[in-house]
């Protein structure tokens, strides 16, 4: 068999490999979001990011820090925000469904009709936060804090409070149909359920 026949399947292979290396590169080029300067990835730094209406759908945030971020109606079903820093940050009517945000900062954010449908928020920091309307129904809030928060008008059906930090918190006109508090602290709460 001559050289030149031994020769063409190689350099075929190279180019097969080399073409495929460029279409890897080509989609992760292009699956790199980034909105309003702000990239959309694991511990990003946008304190302040105005990222209204967001398609964040199961995007990966986990320690992101978005301190102060305008979230409006952003679209964060499912996604992963173990960690992230959200203080203060504005999530009126953000869509939260499922989202996984264990031990992630919330404190004095705005979520006032936000849908946290089936979040998990274990160990969460939620204090002076303003869930005003917003649906907590079938959420999991194991050693959560939520000292000093704004729950009035909020649907709490199903969701699990064990172990959190209600003091100084108000609790007003909100659904608790099979809601638990075991072992929560319910001092200075206005309107918590006594009975716990």
């Amino acid at each position: 068999m001559s050289r030149s026949a031994l020769l063409i399947p190689l350099i075929a292979t190279a180019l097969i490999n080399q073409a495929s290396a460029a279409d890897t590169a080509s989609t992760d080029a292009e699956e790199t979001l980034v909105i309003n300067g702000c990239p959309i990835w694991p511990y990003t730094r946008c304190p302040g990011a105005d990222l209204r209406h967001a398609d964040l759908l199961g995007k990966n945030l986990a320690g992101a820090d978005l301190r102060g971020a305008n979230l409006t109606r952003a679209d964060l079903r499912a996604a992963n925000l173990a960690g992230a820093n959200l203080e203060g940050a504005n999530l009126t009517a953000a869509r939260l469904q499922k989202a996984n945000a264990p031990a992630a900062n919330f404190r004095h954010a705005t979520l006032v009709g936000a849908d946290l449908e089936a979040a998990r928020l274990m160990r969460s920091d939620l204090s002076g936060a303003d869930l005003t309307g917003a649906s907590l129904e079938f959420a999991r809030l194991n050693f959560a804090w939520l000292a000093g928060a704004q729950l009035v008008s909020a649907n709490l059906q199903e969701a699990k409070f064990a172990t959190v930090n209600l003091r100084g918190a108000r609790m007003e006109g909100c659904v608790t149909r099979f809601t638990i508090f075991p072992d929560a602290d319910f001092e200075n709460c206005q309107g918590c359920p006594t009975g716990w």
